[in-house]
């Protein structure tokens, strides 16, 4: 089912960083002509309190934003501060002097857009939202004409589209809706972590709010003991957004979890997706790039779920991707399309299981396989004989280090000696928050956080660690995006023998330290000490030593 909102403009924004350079040199040099103080807007800092005490609609009438509260004058940065008639006409408004600065226009424009205010704005104008659905038939063909909601909307259809339209405007990969004794929380996760997105709503909305998202999914309104799943689409600014539903009924009643799929949005990124722009440090890539690129073989990934281990493989795949090879994946769900690779999705109820979709791809003649994650036996098997055969095989596997992997496998009843023969490497990941570059200032860390972090206080006293302090770029929370630390395991002749062995974990773990390994505490270490992210936000993903 597929729902179409329409988004409110605040002000169109499309420049390269060519024309925001020269603009900036443009404002730069108008503020020498008229004499005034120029503003760097790249390192604009936002005074909360002072954008909420001045209306909106009169920032962006005059399009200035106001910088610091002076003495009896308020200091506002302007693109074009020739107009003194327009100046008389805000003093009056405001009520007080302005002490004019310049700043470029385009990311005068850009603050607008993004401030609270401008939000404000955008979910007044949500009202206006027009809601097609759409429902699919069994080959996936979408047919028009479910229902077409007129003006006259429900306001729970206007809370649910405008929180819909807020998460992706946020970059939220999940919308969670959860029940309480006397509310409902709305919450986003964003790079990985959870945000309130609005004030606690009334009980008594909840069950509509939960019967309208059952709507859009195709879901049993009736039912609400048992947990179900759906999905739905979202066209939006002529872009199609898919939508994962997870009911589940909870003792206060039922709660609701939205996974956000914008594939188009994606493949955007994907278009330059490479294995340098996740976040590997030089050596693992190295040695990755290597793996990647040999006749045939099986590539590992590992780490729990939302570790990044698809898009890594994506990446991968991206690299050695030519018309000379043919590449087939075989994913549940297929996350992001990409050109010139054949994608098959899973689908459990008409019988196409990973295990029966990866015998059928071999009769495809493939050079390379992805296969989204090996779950059982007989997958297992079949994964690890095509890699003996002469394919190249990438695949993902549930387990926390790249020594708990081999466990796995040997609980799936696999042959360790084959396994071990078509194995290249191990790759175990996880994903942490970068700090934001736009608020991102130094800091020292406290004796208690160097001593939890696992690090001698006297050693790291003078270091310095960096943190985000919060801006409109980044929702105030300091982070912005995420990269990967990892820990690779290259499958040496002695790494071989002692897993046929079967010697302790520790023991190959105390081998392949010696040979050089970097385990995934270590990459995380390095990227708090380059300033990358925070001690805290490491302390989340990986154990201490």
């Amino acid at each position: 089912m597929a729902v179409e909102l329409e988004a409110p403009q605040v002000v169109p924004l499309q420049r390269s960083e060519e024309q925001l350079a020269e603009e900036s040199r443009e404002a730069e040099s108008f503020a020498a002509r008229y004499g005034l103080d120029f503003v760097d807007m790249n390192h604009f800092r936002i005074d909360n309190d002072l954008f909420r005490s001045i209306p909106f609609d009169l920032m962006l009438r005059y399009r200035f934003v106001p910088e610091t509260q002076l003495d009896g004058r308020l200091a506002v940065v302007m693109a074009d501060p020739s107009d003194v008639i327009k100046i008389d006409e805000m003093e009056l408004l405001l009520g007080q002097p302005v002490e004019v600065r310049v700043g470029a226009g385009s990311a005068i424009d850009e603050i607008l857009q993004k401030s609270e205010s401008a939000q404000r704005v955008l979910d007044e104008a949500t009202e206006d939202f027009r809601i097609q659905l759409v429902q699919e038939d069994e080959e996936g063909e979408e047919v028009l004409s479910i229902d077409r909601i007129t003006a006259d909307t429900s306001p729970i259809i206007k809370l649910v589209d405008s929180t819909i339209f807020n998460a992706i405007q946020r970059r939220a990969s999940d919308i969670h809706i959860e029940t309480r004794d006397t509310e409902v929380l709305i919450k986003y996760r964003i790079d990985g972590v959870l945000y309130q997105a609005m004030e606690p709503i009334d009980k008594r909305h909840h069950q509509t709010i939960v019967s309208r998202i059952k709507v859009m999914s195709e879901l049993d309104i009736a039912e609400k003991r048992v947990p179900q799943d759906g999905r739905f689409k979202v066209r939006l600014k002529g872009r199609t957004i898919d939508f994962r539903v997870s009911i589940m009924p909870s003792v206060h009643g039922e709660d609701c979890v939205i996974r956000i799929l914008d594939k188009e949005s994606m493949n955007k990124d994907f278009k330059n997706l490479r294995l340098d722009i996740l976040g590997f440090d030089e050596e693992t890539m190295r040695k990755l790039r290597k793996f990647v690129r040999e006749p045939y073989g099986m590539v590992l990934v590992t780490g729990p779920t939302g570790s990044g281990k698809t898009t890594t493989l994506y990446a991968a795949l991206s690299e050695i991707q030519s018309s000379e090879d043919k590449i087939i994946t075989i994913e549940d769900p297929v996350e992001y399309q990409l050109t010139g690779i054949t994608q098959i999705p899973v689908n459990e109820k008409k019988g196409l299981t990973f295990a029966r979709g990866l015998r059928s791809i071999l009769r495809h003649d493939p050079d390379k396989i992805m296969i989204g994650e090996i779950r059982d036996e007989e997958t297992a098997q079949i994964a690890i004989q095509s890699a003996l055969t002469g394919h190249l095989v990438f695949t993902t596997v549930h387990a926390n280090n790249v020594v708990d992997v081999l466990g796995r496998f040997l609980n799936m009843k696999v042959d360790l000696y084959n396994f071990v023969s078509a194995l290249n490497c191990i790759l175990a990941q996880r994903l942490v928050r970068k700090i934001c570059d736009n608020c991102r200032r130094p800091v020292k860390a406290s004796t208690e956080l160097l001593e939890e972090s696992g690090l001698d206080p006297e050693e790291h006293a003078g270091r310095t660690f960096y943190e985000g302090a919060g801006c409109i770029e980044c929702n105030g929370t300091g982070f912005f995006g995420r990269l990967a630390v990892s820990e690779l395991l290259d499958l040496s002749d002695a790494i071989r023998e002692m897993i046929l062995d079967r010697r302790p974990a520790s023991e190959i773990k105390r081998a392949a330290r010696d040979e050089g390994m970097s385990f995934l505490r270590d990459s995380a270490l390095d990227k708090a000490f380059e300033g990358i992210t925070t001690l805290r936000e490491i302390n989340k993903v990986t154990f201490v030593d």
